[in-house]
């Protein structure tokens, strides 16, 4: 699958605008990620960008979401088995799914820190990820009252990648700031 393929799918399925600046967030992150550590940025792009397909669809049923993204993409081919695993895995703490692979680990850290790099960019008088600092989004993983709703277990997956914590969150906020991305209300295509 390429891309083109991954987008109009999700133009097709993900109505939210947040959801789907979510889904362009995390394939931003993603991409950062497989650059970093030498993998397939196109494959972890791609898996990134679609690990939500489903939420519009499904909603809050935790049972259900990711096994549906995966069944969509199943019917449409052309992911690999080891991007549909991790989009289970992103999942995992509600499916009993662990994260075994590299890539499973950068997906699942990788759409979770996305949200609280914006609930950091929403509380700067600006509101803009490019006032977003690393050496914040780190203070704020310890508050747990902050972002209260994102996990901070699927965040520290991010171990399974070799990274420490500073690095990895230095790459996510990069990431999301080079995507230029605009959330709900304006254009959501990176540039």
């Amino acid at each position: 699958m390429d891309r083109v393929k991954a987008v109009q799918l999700i133009e097709r399925l993900i109505f939210d605008p947040y959801t789907r600046t979510h889904s362009l967030a995390t394939e931003a992150v993603t991409r950062a990620l497989a650059a970093r550590l030498g993998q397939d940025v196109e494959l972890w792009g791609l898996t990134g960008l679609l690990h939500d397909l489903d939420y519009d669809i499904v909603g809050d049923d935790r049972q259900l979401h990711a096994r549906l993204s995966v069944d969509i993409l199943k019917s449409v081919g052309g992911l690999p088995e080891i991007a549909l695993d991790a989009i289970l895995a992103h999942n995992g703490d509600n499916l009993g799914i662990s994260c075994k692979t590299l890539l499973d680990h950068g997906v699942t850290s990788g759409e979770s820190i996305t949200g609280i790099i914006l609930a950091m960019a929403l509380v700067l008088p600006s509101k803009s990820l490019l006032d977003v600092k690393a050496t914040s989004i780190r203070k704020r993983l310890t508050q747990s009252r902050f972002a209260a709703s994102i996990s901070r277990f699927r965040i520290s997956q991010y171990a399974g990648l070799g990274l420490s914590q500073e690095e990895f969150i230095s790459i996510a906020v990069e990431a999301m700031q080079k995507a230029n991305l605009k959330w709900p209300g304006g254009p959501v295509t990176p540039t």
